[in-house]
């Protein structure tokens, strides 16, 4: 393999649906409108600056929840760290120090607007690399301030349609879009098992999307609490769908992120009298660590799709995050270069530096950054992702999704206990999310 770009191959998509681009100038100009609003109501003075021009430090935030009965995402912040620390031993960026603060938002809508509001207040000129699900609660205080969101994880709508967000892969609307399509022609029923959260209520349609495209009928939704330690009766539940006497076995879909697990365990008792039924899900709710600690070959998994935003791990595109991790993350369990969100910071801290980079000797700060990106910086990821450029005039903007510039995912496959490639290349989801009812 080499470290390129994968060849990408054409969606398994079915007929273009009708499109909706009536709905891209509103939400366009509203989102702008909105922004400026905010900018003005709070008082807080443009550009807030981490640099200003000079040799002065160049300041960050990261954010994603830990310590919490949900999700978790240590790796991120952590990663975020060693790259500073990275960064700052060969002499920061163009001569300046890069400043990184971390904070928790503990899976809490509270926290991860106290979380934004830091991150005015220390000046920071970007939000980089981060993980949370309440975008309702950040990105009014981060568009108060004008500040740009990098490399969000991709768990919300809103990371698609703030004019602050710069997303680096196509979040969970591309990962469950894929997965549908790659689910329609070997899947009987198919239960999607979700949080039952304002997050998790974005889910279905995507799916649906993909599925629908490949001429499967749509998924049943079924609601799960994210913090649950046993997932017993939603098992019960969705094996109780399938029934008996169908040409294909249906598949279960858990996306329930670090709880996928623990609804595996619940699932593995229940199938006993189930044994046709297959799983799938997305990379972020399951790993190879998922997988060995399930059992490998024996477990659930088995045979299971898994999509994902880049390319395997072993991919030696990953070779300069698994130099950092060795040099600068030894012996911290927290940073995996597996992890999808791990991978993702990464990814947005190689695009920030060289949005800096473009800046030359001039300021940094949080217009400039912003300036930089919508004036059409484009920037590449050592074949991780296709280049990346945003605007507002892209292909999913008639579909509510104006910055997803990078609608790519990878389709992997649990065979023999690993998660091994599915299919050459990238499959580019645009044309099936350009026919999903997100309305």
């Amino acid at each position: 393999m080499t470290g390129r770009r994968p060849i990408r191959s054409t969606s398994p998509d079915g007929p273009r649906g009708r499109s909706r681009a009536t709905r891209t100038a509103a939400l366009s100009a509203g989102a702008l409108v909105a922004c400026a609003s905010l900018a003005a109501g709070c008082g807080v003075v443009p550009g807030a600056t981490g640099g200003s021009g000079d040799d002065g430090p160049i300041t960050v935030m990261t954010w994603a929840p830990q310590d919490t009965g949900a999700t978790n995402k240590p790796g991120m912040p952590a990663l975020a760290q060693a790259y500073a620390r990275s960064v700052n031993a060969q002499g920061g960026l163009g001569g300046r120090k890069l400043n990184v603060l971390t904070c928790n938002d503990h899976n809490d809508s509270v926290d991860a607007a106290k979380c934004a509001r830091r991150a005015v207040k220390e000046n920071a000129v970007a939000v980089v690399g981060s993980y949370s699900q309440h975008a309702d609660s950040f990105f009014p205080v981060l568009e108060g301030a004008r500040i740009p969101y990098i490399g969000g994880y991709g768990l919300t709508n809103t990371e698609f349609t703030s004019p602050l967000s710069y997303p680096v892969n196509g979040g969970q609307p591309a990962l469950l879009a894929g997965l549908g399509s790659a689910l329609a022609d070997s899947c009987g029923p198919v239960t999607l098992v979700r949080p039952d959260t304002i997050a998790g209520d974005q889910l279905p349609p995507l799916l649906d999307a993909g599925l629908v495209s490949g001429g499967h009928e749509r998924s049943h939704d079924q609601r799960a609490a994210e913090d649950a330690t046993s997932y017993d009766d939603q098992s019960g539940q969705a094996l109780a769908r399938e029934g008996t006497g169908r040409a294909k076995a249906g598949c279960v879909v858990p996306v329930l992120g670090d709880r996928t697990g623990t609804f595996m365990d619940s699932f593995r008792r229940a199938r006993e009298d189930h044994p046709g039924v297959r799983t799938a899900t997305v990379l972020g709710s399951v790993d190879q660590t998922t997988v060995n600690a399930s059992g490998g070959a024996s477990g659930p998994y088995e045979g299971a799709y898994v999509t994902g935003w880049y390319p395997s791990v072993g991919d030696p595109a990953w070779d300069g995050l698994k130099k950092l991790i060795k040099e600068q993350a030894f012996g911290d369990n927290d940073v995996d270069a597996a992890d999808a969100g791990v991978q993702t910071t990464w990814i947005a801290y190689t695009v920030f530096r060289q949005v800096v980079e473009s800046l030359g000797d001039g300021e940094v700060s949080a217009d400039t950054v912003r300036r930089a990106l919508d004036d059409g910086l484009e920037v590449g990821t050592g074949g991780l992702t296709p280049d990346l450029r945003w605007t507002f005039a892209d292909k999913l903007a008639s579909v509510g999704f104006p910055r997803l510039v990078n609608a790519e995912v990878t389709l992997q496959v649990v065979r023999d206990g690993r998660l091994v490639s599915a299919r050459e290349g990238a499959v580019d989801t645009t044309r099936t999310l350009q026919n999903a009812d997100v309305a």
